[in-house]
């Protein structure tokens, strides 16, 4: 599974991936005003230092401004995913940037219809919100279950990304069921090294260790 970080904060991203496991970076603009900074000018930041897909969202409603927006996006590097709400004018705009070679990842998806209606216009993300959807008492892991199901069905090439990644198991079960990428902030994917049994045996460890009254360096 491919591990995109949900943030446009540059120092989360550059430490992340300096250690290897980020493999794309999604955006909106909620995150876009947390940093503080003009879209155009933090998105092609992040670009130059992320190798994979880096999602940028547009902000009309309207499919003809979608499209628009999406181009200007788009030429921002080559690596953009111009990203779309999932709303008739947004599929609209996603088969349009679609055919014209742009990567496009559709998000704010909350059935498996909508996602089945993405990969139909050409979607190379679908991004289920899982804990939006455990937010109103729903499974959001029956949700990236039945797109699975679905997309396999029918060999959809449309990239399932398990997006509202809000803890560990989120991301374990979206794994063990098979969603392509997960998208998650940096403290969740931190969280994933934390074990109590391996914080306890390091303290035995070094414990020990302090007991032998020895040096490597």
């Amino acid at each position: 599974m491919e591990f995109f970080v949900d943030t446009a904060d540059i120092n989360e991203i550059r430490e992340l991936n300096e250690l290897g496991v980020v493999d794309g970076v999604t955006t909106n603009p909620s995150l876009i005003l947390k940093s503080g900074r003009a879209i155009l000018d933090v998105t092609k930041e992040i670009c130059d230092l992320i190798d994979g897909p880096v999602s940028a969202e547009v902000v009309a409603t309207q499919a003809d401004a979608m499209i628009a927006e999406g181009r200007k996006l788009a030429q921002v590097a080559s690596n953009i995913a111009v990203k779309l709400p999932l709303t008739w004018d947004g599929l609209k705009a996603c088969k349009t940037l679609t055919h014209e070679g742009k990567m496009v990842n559709v998000t704010l998806c909350f059935s498996a219809n909508q996602a089945l209606l993405a990969a139909k216009a050409g979607a190379t993300f679908i991004s289920p919100f899982v804990g939006r959807l455990d937010d109103i008492n729903l499974d959001g892991m029956d949700l990236i279950a039945d797109i699975r199901t679905i997309y396999d069905n029918y060999t959809f090439g449309t990239k399932i990304l398990s997006a509202s990644m809000r803890s560990v198991n989120h991301i374990f079960e979206s794994a063990l069921i098979g969603a392509d990428v997960m998208t998650a902030p940096p403290d969740v994917i931190k969280k994933l090294t934390r074990h109590p049994l391996t914080d306890k045996g390091l303290d035995q460890f070094m414990a020990d260790w302090k007991k032998t009254g020895q040096e490597i360096l």
